[in-house]
């Protein structure tokens, strides 16, 4: 392959790319010869990790594919057949990394077995799992559930406490407001009762002096015709 940095004139940023892809697959292929000496756990993360690398080459190829587009015309032949070359390279590393994760035996390592007796009592050990998992995340629903009851609930309580302080201090203040209504009936009683005597005192003193005045017409029209 061309080297990067004998870049063509407008390439220089897909030369950028392809130096990065490079080391990626160079990541890459050392993470898949580590793969094939593992088993197990240590396997399995090896896998995630060579597959997080191809997901990196796969977006590196990408930009190449769109810068590619923007380069002239007349170096654009060298440029798409090394880019052809990467795409080749990298799909090659996607079989061989789809290989390697597809082997049971190597993933599972010595809970692997070509017995159907044992796959079935695996299965139905892993069943288990599952349905204990399901278990424990239906009751974690449930507590979760009931915890947001709880605070609902605990949210009307002091709802409802706020309400009948609130009811409380209505019904005092009216029973205040009833108490100085009746003290003001009652001056407004002993007013009335006030009045109510003066006024049969000034009719008893009225009567009394028309009962004078009358005598005293009567005396003075008996005293002219005696």
């Amino acid at each position: 392959m061309s080297n990067p940095l004998d870049t063509d004139a407008g390439s220089e940023l897909f030369s950028s790319y392809e130096a990065e892809l490079k080391l990626v697959q160079a990541d890459l292929s050392q993470k898949l010869d580590q793969i094939q000496e593992l088993s197990g756990e240590p396997r399995k993360s090896a896998v995630r990790l060579a597959e997080r690398a191809l997901e990196e080459a796969q977006e590196l190829l990408d930009q190449m594919r769109l810068e590619k587009q923007n380069i002239p015309t007349s170096t654009r032949a060298s440029i798409n057949s090394r880019f052809r070359n990467h795409e080749t390279d990298v799909d090659s590393l996607k079989r061989k990394l789809k290989s390697l994760s597809s082997d049971k035996s190597a993933l599972l390592g010595s809970r692997y077995t070509d017995d159907p007796n044992q796959r079935d009592e695996q299965v139905e050990q892993r069943q288990q799992l599952l349905s204990g998992t399901d278990r424990l995340d239906r009751s974690s629903h449930r507590l979760r559930d009931s915890q947001r009851i709880a605070n609902e609930t605990e949210a009307i309580g002091q709802g409802t406490l706020a309400d009948l302080q609130i009811q409380r201090e209505t019904i005092q203040h009216t029973r205040a407001t009833m108490l100085e209504s009746e003290g003001y009936v009652d001056r407004s009683v002993k007013t009335l009762r006030g009045m109510a005597r003066r006024m049969a005192t000034n009719r008893i003193i009225t009567i009394a002096i028309i009962t004078v005045l009358v005598i005293l017409i009567i005396a003075v029209v008996y005293s002219k015709f005696k």
